[in-house]
């Protein structure tokens, strides 16, 4: 998991999403509310194919337009259920929450650091495959 998970804000715009990734050199967001609690998640695939492809206006469209996906895992959980969760919703990256607010995310590129081959190659192709 990489700790310190940076939220973009729900009335944060599209532009602001993909300055922070760029900042952040990451590929994906945690969507938080003025509650500070998690909202969805915002990929910059999305920010390509659901704004830019779409003509819409990167300024004007907010992250929370674009969210998806409240799926979370407790940081108390073991490794096998956010695999399990990464493998059942098909996703690449999963926010890690405690106490209610978002303490980081786990990627791949976590689990490619810590999983055996053979168990990395199954996580690969259960999220790869055709749903």
């Amino acid at each position: 998991m990489h700790r310190g998970a940076q939220c973009v804000g729900e009335h944060d715009s599209l532009r602001t999403a993909a300055q922070m990734m760029r900042d952040l050199s990451v590929g994906a967001l945690p969507i938080c509310g003025d509650d500070d609690r998690l909202k969805g998640i915002i990929t910059d695939r999305d920010i390509v194919i659901k704004c830019c492809a779409e003509g819409k206006d990167i300024d004007q469209t907010t992250a929370s337009e674009l969210a998806h996906g409240l799926v979370w895992v407790e940081a108390r959980s073991s490794v096998e259920e956010a695999l399990q969760k990464m493998e059942q919703h098909q996703i690449k990256r999963l926010p890690v929450i405690e106490n209610h607010r978002i303490v980081g995310m786990v990627s791949e590129a976590d689990l490619a650091k810590e999983l055996p081959d053979n168990k990395l190659a199954e996580f690969v192709h259960r999220v790869y495959a055709p749903a």
